[in-house]
């Protein structure tokens, strides 16, 4: 790109200094970014904020090195009014709560106000990372939503082995395996529907988990040829790798190609510029659109460049 057509690269993610830069997606974005030329600002965790009806943030100039122990520099901290120009990265970690949703709305303001914001900030609104998925029914498990937990045990019991979920979960956490007769479900529902005022999600347990939850990157709809299955260890039942699953990357299948068609034309008209499947045997089971991660682990053993595929679009998009 020409230096008139460089853009400010401003991101917003959780605190840079505690990241694990080998595994981590949003560094290699900011990796690439600088590469690129582009110009790098690291807004101070909660630093979001509305002056004078203008959506603005507390940030700091951003160096970043794959190195580590040494990864990132920051300048002086300043105020920066969004506008044209940028690019906004959103990559904070769930769980969406009430703080998480306000800063989705500053972001809608300064997308209005002329900033490119990945991803779109009313998609991060309306795509809970597992309701999302029942939006592609011929491509999902077996499922029930509900706070009843009469109605969620006896779906348990007609499945036999069941997968129970909260809804604003990540990286496997409060995840249970349970089956047809479990002296602990009762209780399970109660943690999970927190006495039925929550939502809680149950779904068939896919016994393919052995082989690996697979997670399929999608940059503008369009799937990456590779994915990251991640594999349970020991007596883990969870492939999450911040649970301690093994990631092995591998080519998609048909079927993953054919639920990559299914979910993708909706991201792409919805602005979701990067989003994250999983995906384990032939089935759906989750779209991330927060913070989907694995760009490391398929460079890595692929010789990818993802993000380098994501900054492609973004400066089309933004040249558009």
């Amino acid at each position: 790109m020409p230096p008139s057509s460089k853009l400010d690269v401003v991101v917003v993610m959780d605190p840079i200094a505690t990241i694990k830069i080998a595994k981590d997606s949003t560094f290699a974005m900011l990796l690439e970014a600088q590469q690129r030329g582009h110009r790098l600002h690291y807004v101070r965790p909660g630093g979001l904020a509305i002056r004078a009806a203008r959506a603005v943030a507390t940030v700091a100039s951003l160096q970043v090195r794959d190195t580590p122990g040494d990864h990132y520099t920051l300048g002086e901290w300043r105020t920066l009014e969004f506008g044209p120009g940028q690019a906004v990265l959103m990559r904070t970690d769930p769980p969406v709560d009430a703080a998480y949703l306000h800063d989705t709305q500053i972001l809608g303001l300064a997308q209005q106000q002329g900033a490119r914001v990945v991803n779109d900030p009313q998609g991060l609104r309306d795509f809970n990372e597992k309701l999302a998925a029942l939006l592609f029914p011929q491509c999902i498990p077996p499922t029930l939503v509900s706070r009843d937990a009469r109605e969620l045990k006896a779906f348990v019991q007609e499945l036999g082995q069941a997968i129970l979920k909260p809804l604003d979960g990540m990286g496997g956490r409060s995840i249970f395996r349970s089956h047809a007769g479990d002296p602990n479900l009762n209780v399970m529902l109660e943690t999970l529907t927190d006495g039925g005022r929550q939502l809680a999600l149950v779904q068939r347990y896919l016994p393919e988990i052995v082989d690996g939850d697979k997670r399929i990157l999608l940059v503008d709809g369009e799937p990456v040829d590779y994915c990251l299955a991640r594999i349970p260890q020991g007596d883990e039942f969870r492939g999450n790798l911040a649970a301690g699953g093994r990631g092995e990357g591998r080519p998609l299948s048909e079927r993953d190609r054919w639920i990559a068609a299914q979910v993708g034309p909706l991201m792409r008209q919805r602005g979701m510029l990067f989003v994250g499947l999983d995906v384990i045997g032939d089935f759906l089971t989750e779209v991330n659109v927060t913070s989907p991660t694995c760009i490391r682990e398929l460079d890595k053993q692929f010789g990818l460049n993802i993000a380098g595929r994501l900054f492609d679009r973004i400066e089309t998009l933004a040249a558009g």
